[in-house]
């Protein structure tokens, strides 16, 4: 690595530093402050308010990565640009897209960290908060009176079921299964419990009924304490997929993250969803695509603002950072909204604030002189 390059990584690291932690500070005292009713009746202890506060603000990484990112580099291209180093440098024959390699190097290793983040740790890290706040003053587990639906489209069957525990992969409450078999009957399983055992499922307490169409009557087909069913290919991860995503349907959170994992195998269960539906999860998979690849498209868009500073106050670096992200963010929601309800295609409703941005930062990176 060059002189160079070690300079101009050394003046935007350190910023960087700065405002990743400053910033992330802030949003983990402003969770404090907003959850401190939830905390309070949690009976936390200190220590374990601090751990919670700090997991809980772990879901706005992808806000405060690049927003970071951002104000640092226009905090550090404005000091070089009113020393006049950049000047000197273009003036040297270092061209202004060889002076950004660094930045460009930097934007690409924080997309990288963000994408790991956003699909391994954050989602981790809600269900880690929820622990935390649940430690010493036990709520009442009101899954008893919910229902859990897990549909498979590939076989045609239906499953709903009172409650899930992942660490066995077992059912329990009211468990029914409807299903269609090749020659157009239909079978109904009722059961108390159904355990995991690969292959298939192992029912007890087990009723079953037969219908020869929808319109048929139902008759009893079968009684038993123990029933083994094998063809049941219904795998735990799927069926605990099938829950996440059911939370976050019904409690329209955009806290809840859902991985882009869980998200595909969603999709692929249910190639037949209403438009509504596909829009708002094709859209959703395809933003979380998106998000990491903002810490890329802030170096394009902070390269022509900063370096075209001149002899400006270095507030103004700050300043012009705070415009960009309220635009950028707010054009990002629009897109969203465009994508779910259908008016956009999702990946264009996704993309659309990154291509926006990108085109715009290229186009000024051009006609910098």
């Amino acid at each position: 690595m060059r002189l160079l390059d070690r300079y101009l990584l050394r003046e935007l690291l350190t910023p960087l530093a700065y405002c990743l932690i400053g910033i992330q500070a802030f949003v983990t005292f402003f969770v404090l402050f907003t959850d401190l009713d939830k905390i309070q009746a949690g009976k936390l202890h200190f220590w374990d308010t601090i751990a919670y506060s700090t997991l809980s603000a772990m879901s706005f990484i992808t806000v405060v990565l690049p927003i970071s990112l951002l104000v640092a580099l226009l905090i550090a291209l404005t000091y070089h640009a009113r020393h006049n180093e950049i000047t000197a440098l273009r003036a040297a024959g270092v061209s202004l897209w060889r002076l950004c390699v660094p930045y460009f190097l930097v934007g690409f290793v924080a997309s990288a960290a963000l994408f790991a983040l956003n699909e391994i740790y954050v989602p981790r890290s809600t269900e880690w908060a929820t622990r935390i706040l649940n430690r010493y003053v036990h709520r009442p587990d009101d899954s008893q009176n919910q229902f859990h639906g897990f549909t498979n489209a590939r076989a045609h069957r239906i499953w709903i079921f009172n409650e899930y525990r992942p660490e066995t992969a077992e059912m329990s409450g009211s468990i029914v299964v409807n299903w269609t078999l090749p020659d157009g009957s239909i079978r109904k399983l009722y059961a108390d419990r159904a355990v995991y055992t690969k292959p298939g499922w192992t029912f007890s307490n087990v009723k079953e009924f037969e219908q020869a169409s929808e319109t048929a009557p139902v008759v009893p087909f079968l009684q038993t304490r123990v029933l083994a069913m094998t063809e049941f290919d219904e795998t735990p991860v799927e069926i605990e997929n099938e829950i996440k995503m059911g939370e976050y349907e019904s409690l329209h959170s955009r806290k809840l993250n859902v991985p882009l994992s869980v998200l595909w195998e969603y999709l692929q269960r249910h190639p037949n969803l209403p438009p509504a539906g596909a829009a708002q999860w094709r859209t959703k998979f395809d933003g979380r695509l998106a998000a990491p690849w903002t810490c890329l498209v802030v170096v394009l868009i902070a390269i022509p603002f900063g370096v075209a500073s001149g002899r400006r106050n270095l507030f103004v670096g700050v300043a012009g950072s705070i415009f960009i992200c309220f635009t950028f963010f707010v054009l990002q929601q629009v897109g969203l909204a465009l994508g779910t309800g259908g008016y956009l295609p999702a990946w264009l409703a996704a993309w659309l604030p990154n291509l926006a941005f990108g085109a715009t930062g290229l186009l000024l990176i051009a006609r910098v002189r």
